[in-house]
């Protein structure tokens, strides 16, 4: 008898959630999926720095050498999601998902700009956009801007999406797929109602789903029905013939390890009654979210720790990038410094203008001159440097 993980790919598309290459290899699924969450896991693994120092030199050659180390920083990280897409896209023969900036998440313009960028990225690399999707949060801002860039034949993944308004703004906004959080959704059940086990076909998440792709098939939208964020085997299997569900490498490893039979419980051909057609704007996809607390707090939650992922691995990006360039990097950091105390642009800095300690300005001040010119500030640095290196 065939294996679990078998039998579901015969009747749904299997993603691999992860960002770490030696876990797709083992899995061979068609697609998949990274998020800043798993960006930030995979650059952990020491096999993986030379992509990671690539990005970083690749980062400071666009920027220029006399650019600070922020905004290289910046230039990096969009070219690390780019070189591990470029990597995946190496082992599975569909698509990857690259996701935008979380903290443009309510900025379509802002968006729409990163999409673009990392789009030309990938065409720069030779990879074209059939083979690839841009993930954006399912914010209304992020709906519209997944709107205008499938118009312009970039496809959207669209992310963080826990209710059936999300779901509806996005079909009508014509997106290539969504991306429910099935185990997101299944947390907050548990941690406000007190209670620790569901049924699988109880499972709030999978209801939320299972509702969406019914609604989708009925109706004829072409939006892909892509489960996600999943807690155990069971919400998987509840979703078996699902378009895609993307599924972490522990998961992927269970369904393989188990055997049974597995039943079709969604069929697209067949969907299961679902409501009549609904229409929501701004005002109703607004009410609706404030009326689902779930949903509310889950998108907020979500967004809040992609950003979190995204500023620790920028955190990680700017003390590599200083090992990289050695003195280069902390010469930048003095200039910047610099320019930002000397508030009359004289070219040195009183204590009047410096807006740290005293107790800094003092130890910078090595001739007791009262002022700092741009040599005391680099000196300080390079002390500071030195006593890190030797502790």
């Amino acid at each position: 008898m065939a294996n679990l993980l078998d039998q579901l790919a015969a009747i749904t598309v299997v993603v691999a959630d992860t960002g770490e290459l030696d876990a797709i290899k083992q899995f061979t699924p068609r697609d998949a999926t990274t998020n800043p969450s798993l960006i930030l896991a995979a650059a952990q693994i020491p096999a993986y720095q030379p992509l990671i120092d690539d990005a970083l030199r690749s980062a400071r050659a666009v920027i220029g050498p006399e650019a600070p180390a922020e905004a290289v920083v910046l230039e990096a990280l969009d070219e690390i999601c780019v070189i591990f897409g470029r990597e995946i896209l190496k082992i599975v023969p569909g698509r990857v998902s690259t996701e935008v900036d979380a903290r443009l998440s309510y900025d379509t313009e802002g968006s729409i700009a990163k999409a673009r960028k990392l789009i030309g990225l990938y065409r720069e690399a030779g990879i074209g956009c059939d083979r690839v999707l841009i993930k954006v949060a399912s914010t209304w801002e992020g709906i519209q801007a997944a709107q205008q860039l499938e118009k312009e034949g970039i496809h959207c993944n669209l992310t963080l999406l826990f209710n059936f308004a999300q779901a509806v703004a996005c079909a009508e906004a014509g997106v290539t797929l969504i991306s429910p959080f099935v185990g997101r959704i299944l947390d907050w059940y548990k941690a406000s109602t007190g209670r620790d086990h569901y049924p699988g076909n109880e499972d709030p998440g999978v209801v939320s789903v299972t509702r969406i792709f019914n609604y989708f098939k009925t109706h004829g939208y072409g939006t892909e029905v892509m489960g996600a964020s999943f807690r155990n085997i069971e919400e998987i299997l509840e979703l078996a013939g699902c378009d895609l569900l993307t599924i972490s490498p522990k998961l992927l490893d269970q369904l393989r390890s188990s055997e049974g039979v597995l039943e079709r419980k969604l069929d697209g051909l067949n969907p299961a009654p679902s409501e009549a057609r609904v229409h929501l704007d701004r005002a109703a996809f607004d009410a609706a979210m404030a009326a689902d607390a779930m949903a509310h707090e889950k998108l907020d939650e979500g967004i809040r720790g992609f950003c979190k992922a995204i500023e620790t691995l920028e955190a990680q990006l700017a003390h590599r990038l200083a090992e990289l360039e050695g003195a280069s990097a902390f010469t930048h950091a003095a200039q910047e410094i610099f320019l930002l105390n000397d508030l009359d642009g004289d070219g040195c800095i009183t204590r009047e203008e410096w807006l740290g300690s005293d107790a800094v300005f003092d130890a910078l001040d090595t001739d007791h001159d009262g002022r700092l010119v741009p040599d005391d500030v680099r000196g300080g640095l390079g002390a500071a440097l030195a006593l890190a290196q030797s502790s």
